[in-house]
Formats: C-alpha cells, structure tokens, sequence
C-alpha cells in the first residue's frame, strides 16, 4: 500500500518531518518495483538518511540535524 498526505509507516513516526517525507517518497518508488512493504520502509528510511548526510544544505534550518540522520 502506498503512503501519501502525511500517511506513513508507523516506523517513522519518531523522524523529523524532513526526512519521513523523503523517505516516504523513496519508499513509495520501491514498492512499486519490490511489491515488499518491508524492504520498501527499511530502504526508505535508509536512503533517506544518506540522502540529507550528502545534501546537509535542504535540511529545513528550524530542524534539529543529529548525527543519525
């Protein structure tokens, strides 16, 4: 099942906004190939997080940046 409109895996509720929106759109893309929920949220949520560590600059300036993400 797709996530969308603030819909999202109950594993990203604790993430800051920023990064459970992209690794919803990330997880979204896997599902279409994989058909896998699982896989899709774990690779969602993965390259998510290695997404914002290589782009620092489009983490929103009012969210917190720790060293998980």
């Amino acid at each position: 099942m797709p996530w969308y409109n603030g819909d999202y895996p109950p594993s990203y509720k604790n993430q800051p906004k920023y990064l459970r929106d992209k690794a919803v759109e990330i997880a979204n893309e896997v599902l279409k190939t994989t058909h896998n929920e699982g896989e899709a949220i774990a690779t969602g949520l993965k390259q998510a997080r290695i997404h914002f560590e290589h782009h620092p600059d489009e983490v929103p300036a009012n969210q917190e940046h720790t060293n998980g993400v």
